[in-house]
C-alpha cells in the first residue's frame, strides 16, 4: 500500500546541508516545551516574541537606507523586487498584495517573487529554495538597472535568494538582504545588509515564528515609510486608499473630516464633486480652491498634497 511517506534511503540519497544560522540553534528556554501546560507554552512563545521589536529597532539605520534607495528608484520609474522562499517569500507576497489597496500604488512598483511560483503560497515546493540558477534566471528576466532588489531569507543563505541577488547586482540593481542571521556570509555581497538578531526559535528551526515576525515588521516598516516619502500619506492619514467596500467608503469620509475639520455633509459633497478622488477633495477643501484647480495643482506637484497646497497658497 502506498502511504505517501518518504523511504529512509530516499532522504539519505539526496543532498543534505546543515545550516548553522542562529534560527537553527536550540532555545534553552523551550527545551521542555512538550511537557508544559498549554498556558506555559503560550507564555514561552509570547516572552520570545517580545524580543522581536527590539531586534528590529537595532537595524532601523539599515532600513532607512533601503527606504531611500527605493524612493529614489520609484521616482525614476524603476521597481522594487522581493525574492524569497517559504515563509520569507510568502511574507513578501503579502506585503506587495497590501500596498495597492492601502496606498493605491501602481501595481508594477513592487514585485514579489516566490521560489516555486504561486503554488508555493499554499504548499512546500520541493527543492525550490535550493535552486540558485532558478533565482538568478528569474532576476535576470525581470530586474533592470536602477531597481532595488530585497532578498528575504531567514538563514541568510537560501540559494534561490542569493542567486537572484547576484544576478540583480550584475544587472545594476541595488541589492538588500533581509535575514535573521547577523552572521550571514552573504552580508558582504549586497549593498545593504539587514541582519535582525532574533536568536533561536521556540520550536527549533521554525522560522515562521520570531524570524518571520521580524521580517513582517521590517517589511511593514519599509514599505509604509516608502509610501509616506512618496506622498501617499497626509499627516498620518491614508489619502490614496482604494475604497472597495462600504467600510472603506466610510473611512474616506472620516479621513476628509479629520483632515479638514469640515462636516460630514460638506465632505460628502466635496468627494462627489471630485468624482471620488480623496486627494482632490482634500486639497479643494483645505485650500478653498475649486476641484479643477485642486486637480491641476496635484498634477503639477506629482500628486503630493502638501506640494499642491503650497502651489495654491502662492
Amino acid at each position: 500500500m502506498t502511504t505517501g511517506a518518504v523511504e529512509p534511503h530516499e532522504v539519505t540519497d539526496r543532498p543534505v546541508i546543515r545550516v548553522g544560522a542562529p534560527t537553527e540553534r536550540r532555545n534553552p528556554l523551550s527545551v521542555d516545551l512538550d511537557l508544559m501546560s498549554t498556558r506555559d507554552v503560550l507564555s514561552v512563545i509570547n516572552d520570545a516574541d517580545r524580543r522581536v521589536p527590539a531586534a528590529v529597532a537595532a537595524v532601523l539605520d539599515q532600513i532607512a537606507v533601503t527606504v531611500d534607495l527605493a524612493v529614489t528608484a520609484l521616482r525614476e520609474g524603476r521597481r522594487v523586487h522581493y525574492f524569497g522562499a517559504g515563509t520569507s517569500g510568502r511574507l513578501g507576497v503579502l506585503d506587495v498584495a497590501e500596498l495597492a489597496p492601502t496606498f493605491n500604488s501602481p501595481r508594477d512598483w513592487f514585485c514579489a517573487h516566490l521560489a516555486g511560483g504561486p503554488d508555493a503560497m499554499w504548499r512546500a515546493v520541493e527543492n525550490a529554495e535550493d535552486d540558485t540558477r532558478g533565482g538568478a534566471a528569474e532576476a535576470a528576466d525581470c530586474v533592470r538597472a536602477g531597481d532595488v532588489v530585497v532578498g528575504l531569507a531567514a538563514s541568510g543563505r537560501t540559494p534561490y535568494v542569493l542567486g537572484a541577488l547576484a544576478a540583480s547586482r550584475a544587472k545594476g540593481a541595488a541589492t538588500v538582504l533581509l535575514c535573521a542571521n547577523p552572521e550571514a556570509e552573504a552580508a558582504g555581497s549586497v549593498d545593504v545588509f539587514i541582519g535582525v538578531d532574533t536568536g533561536p526559535e521556540v520550536v527549533t528551526g521554525s522560522t515562521r515564528m520570531k524570524a518571520g515576525t521580524a521580517q513582517k515588521l521590517v517589511l511593514n516598516t519599509f514599505s509604509t515609510a516608502v509610501m509616506v516619502r512618496l506622498g501617499r500619506v497626509y499627516s498620518n492619514l491614508m489619502i490614496d486608499m482604494v475604497a472597495t467596500n462600504a467600510k472603506l467608503r466610510g473611512r474616506m469620509i472620516s479621513i476628509l473630516m479629520e483632515a479638514t475639520g469640515c462636516s460630514e455633509e460638506i465632505c460628502r459633497r466635496a468627494l462627489h464633486e471630485a468624482d471620488g478622488d480623496l486627494k482632490t477633495a482634500l486639497v479643494s477643501l483645505v485650500s478653498g480652491a475649486g476641484v479643477p484647480a485642486a486637480r491641476a495643482a496635484l498634477a503639477r506637484s506629482s500628486h503630493q498634497v502638501r506640494g499642491a497646497l503650497a502651489l495654491l497658497a502662492s
